[in-house]
């Protein structure tokens, strides 16, 4: 009876006692700091917009399918590899690896239009809709990397 009720106050104690982590995803710290309203929903719009399209991206590079043609097959792993360091790259702030991952996206997203010819027509229709939305979601997160709206 004694050690149930010391663990009641003992928890009680440490349950008002300690400032308990805001581990929300719309937040850029663990604390529960209190910012301006401005500076607060400039953040929160930046990191939802990241989050969201980085997350797409996750998305997309682990659904994409796999095409009759071996060659369309290896380029576009290259492309998920790229994409997987754009999204570090961006994650760490490495503005240098960040420029290095987008010119190796634009060069393997030109051998892919190069070898969509090679490609039935669906299959061909299916790549075009996953391409697009890498293709806008990568735009969304550059603009917001650079501050633009």
């Amino acid at each position: 009876m004694r050690r149930l009720l010391f663990l009641g106050i003992l928890l009680l104690i440490t349950s008002c006692a300690t400032e308990k982590l805001n581990l929300s995803p719309l937040s850029n710290t663990f604390s529960s700091e209190t910012k301006s309203d401005s500076e607060n929903s400039k953040s929160i719009s930046i990191n939802i917009t990241e989050n969201v399209n980085a997350s797409e991206i996750t998305n997309l590079i682990s659904t994409f399918p796999k095409f009759t043609n071996t060659a369309v097959n290896d380029e576009v792993s290259t492309l998920k590899y790229t994409l997987q360091n754009y999204l570090y790259a961006v994650a760490a702030g490495n503005n240098s690896g960040k420029n290095k991952t987008i010119r190796n996206l634009e060069k393997s997203y030109k051998n892919i239009q190069k070898l969509r010819k090679y490609l039935k027509k669906d299959e061909d229709e299916v790549l075009n809709r996953y391409l697009v939305r890498l293709k806008t979601n990568i735009t969304v997160i550059e603009d917001s990397v650079n501050g633009k709206k």
